[in-house]
């Protein structure tokens, strides 16, 4: 087995599961891509990439990021920095992520409105999560949409037009609930 480290491939020698265990979490404090996750992109040193993770070459990922397990992340993809991504995110061509954003687990993005199996659109639509927003464990974000800057969505919700800044929205469809300044 080959592990990633640094841009160089090592073959580590492992006499039990407990040292590759500790060897997988403490490879370095500055980088840690998991051995059991599949990046092709480049990453910074200080963002984490979690196992069971797929992501596409052309992603284009920030600095002091947390990527947890079995996300993907496709080519036409960008991610701010500090941004947190949990468990069972797909994130598909045209989502922009800015900074300072936490994705909560299982939240799911689309980018085709008619969606037809082997029939692409040219071009996908673009969603957009500003700066601080938050989204609730989950979410359904239509494709299209902006989530403004701190922003809120509530676990479950469906968001299917744009929320402006500083506003907390939940249902489905996701609504106005109050503004939000925390």
């Amino acid at each position: 087995m080959y592990i990633r480290f640094l841009g160089h491939f090592l073959q580590p020698q492992f006499t039990d599961n407990n040292s590759y265990s500790r060897f997988c979490l403490t490879i370095t404090r500055k980088i840690m891509i998991h051995p059991l996750s599949d990046c092709k992109a480049s990453v910074p040193e200080t963002t984490r990439i979690w196992q069971y993770c797929v992501i596409f070459p052309k992603a284009v990922i920030g600095s002091n990021c947390n990527i947890c397990s079995h996300c993907l992340i496709e080519n036409d993809v960008t991610i701010g920095n500090n941004v947190t991504v949990k468990s069972g995110v797909q994130i598909w061509d045209g989502v922009r992520i800015e900074d300072d954003v936490f994705v909560g687990p299982n939240v799911t993005f689309t980018n085709d409105m008619y969606p037809r199996s082997k029939q692409y659109p040219e071009e996908f639509y673009k969603t957009k999560l500003k700066k601080g927003c938050s989204i609730g464990a989950n979410c359904t974000i239509v494709c299209g949409v902006t989530i403004g800057e701190r922003a809120m969505i509530g676990a479950g919700s469906v968001v299917t037009k744009d929320v402006p800044s500083g506003e907390l929205w939940f249902g489905n469809p996701a609504k106005y609930v109050r503004n939000v300044d925390f």
